[in-house]
């Protein structure tokens, strides 16, 4: 059979930016909704806190197909008409090896929640980013998405060999595990988290359809790696250059420096169309595709359509807070956005995309007077403890935790608090200890200079549907429908 492929693939961006109501928005266009995978455990729980004032999360979980779950976590964290906005944010617990049953709970019904909505009422398709090296979620997430449905799972940042094979089981309804990346693991070492459907579900869910996989790489060497290694089917990918938002892939060969303090790329970090069209699977191009005559030159090179992110980011289906979104689009308006590609900020270690704001942690002054806290743990790294145990840091938490676990204090120079931050632009920010609120840390690609283009006279708005119908405008469209690069046979059907 054959399958028509989206020209447009929406980005999956930040924590909680692509939520729902941006994928599902995109979706109803015909192109392919994402939603973003990570630390929808927190944001559920947060929504909940916040009294869930338009009732969709509640929907979502009355509908949710499990017994017990939904009900576990509204005796936790429901709180009818919403906490105080000086009052904290009920801590959640951190995710582990041995993960206890509300961890599960948050993780399963939170990508469950966001997949259910974002494809509530239509019949498009939906798909969900996640970042491979938060590795401890993944299993519980990918189980929750598949529980709604998902149609596309798109994973990047490291490389996600193990996950077509995973999607496989969880279809089937079978015990799966994920081996995990360990600093200093030694051998004889087995550090792995595991994840029981059936145990989970009491045995109500049998089995499940399996998504499509797509790996975010920024070479065709990694494609390449990924098709003869993955223990299942790939179905395509999506190709990254440096100029995309959030993280990077590191410069190939040595990191040099410009003169302004970000890495330098070259020819050799530019990926090459022809050798992923010698692949034979389908392939988007991503990083400064925003504009019809981009998308043109995409699918002229072999590609099936591009992935755009930051024009979805600023528009009114975003969960970014309004704050965000007029100043960055007042700023391009007047073409004084600039974007900044910090090779620290993240503590994950890969280049990190930042866009300079005042009163924001892209200033050193706002930096350095937050206090040091890490309270969510997705970037924290695993590493093995002297006794062989497993042990957590993170480079951006107080600097002497971090190094009474044997971290190097030059690691910790200039780290953000990324999860935290992210957090803080879709409006759920933590209060600390200290009674702060926790700052906005801005991420987009360097598109976000080219904002200016869906602005009409007079207005900061634009809707997910003007975004993508200026990417297939009219004569972009009937090109793109002529190409055969669109449409491929096989596993896809």
């Amino acid at each position: 059979m054959n399958y028509k492929l989206p020209a447009i693939i929406q980005g999956g961006m930040g924590a909680g930016v692509s939520g729902w109501r941006l994928a599902r928005a995109v979706s109803q266009t015909g192109q392919l909704g994402v939603v973003s995978g990570t630390a929808l455990d927190v944001i559920l729980a947060r929504r909940l806190q916040l009294g869930d004032p338009d009732g969709h999360v509640l929907r979502a979980l009355e509908l949710f197909p499990i017994s017990g779950v939904a009900e576990r976590i509204l005796d936790r964290y429901y709180v009818p008409g919403g906490k105080s906005k000086d009052e904290p944010f009920r801590v959640k617990p951190m995710s582990s090896l041995e993960s206890s049953r509300m961890v599960d709970d948050l993780l399963v019904a939170g990508n469950f929640v966001e997949v259910f909505l974002a494809k509530e009422g239509h019949q498009g398709q939906v798909g969900i980013n996640y970042l491979e090296k938060i590795q401890l979620p993944t299993l519980a997430s990918l189980y929750g998405a598949m529980l709604a449905g998902v149609d596309w799972v798109l994973m990047g940042a490291g490389i996600p060999k193990s996950v077509p094979g995973i999607l496989d089981q969880l279809a089937e309804g079978q015990p799966v595990e994920l081996k995990m990346n360990v600093f200093g693991a030694e051998a004889e070492d087995q550090f792995v988290s595991r994840f029981e459907p059936q145990v989970f579900s009491q045995g109500q869910v049998s089995k499940l359809a399996r998504p499509k996989f797509a790996a975010i790489v920024a070479a065709a060497t990694l494609a390449s790696m990924l098709l003869k290694r993955s223990n299942g089917r790939i179905d395509g990918f999506i190709v990254e250059g440096p100029t995309a938002g959030g993280h990077n892939a590191p410069p190939r060969g040595k990191t040099q420096l410009n003169e302004a303090g970000e890495p330098i790329y070259g020819e050799r970090d530019l990926a090459k169309a022809e050798a992923f069209r010698k692949l034979g699977l389908p392939f988007w191009l991503a990083g400064s595709y925003g504009t019809p005559e981009r998308v043109l030159e995409a699918v002229d090179a072999g590609a099936a359509g591009v992935q755009v992110g930051t024009a979805f980011a600023y528009c009114e289906e975003s969960d970014l807070v309004d704050e965000i979104k007029n100043r960055v689009l007042q700023a391009t308006a007047t073409d004084q956005v600039r974007v900044f590609t910090d090779p620290v900020a993240s503590p994950a270690g890969f280049p990190f995309k930042v866009v300079q704001l005042e009163n924001t942690l892209s200033e050193k002054a706002i930096y350095d007077e937050r206090l040091r806290v890490c309270d969510l743990g997705y970037l924290r790294h695993a590493y093995r403890k002297e006794n062989g145990g497993l042990g957590w840091r993170c480079p951006a938490e107080p600097v002497d935790e971090y190094l009474r676990k044997g971290g190097r204090e030059e690691d910790t120079c200039g780290r953000k608090c990324i999860c935290n931050a992210l957090l803080g632009n879709i409006g759920l920010e933590q209060v600390q200890k200290d009674g702060s609120h926790e700052r906005f840390l801005v991420t987009s690609g360097d598109d976000a200079c080219g904002l200016w283009r869906f602005l009409k006279p007079g207005s900061l708005r634009y809707s997910a549907a003007d975004v993508v119908d200026y990417l297939l405008s009219p004569l972009t469209a009937r090109e793109i429908a002529a190409k055969p690069a669109l449409a491929f046979d096989g596993p896809l059907d």
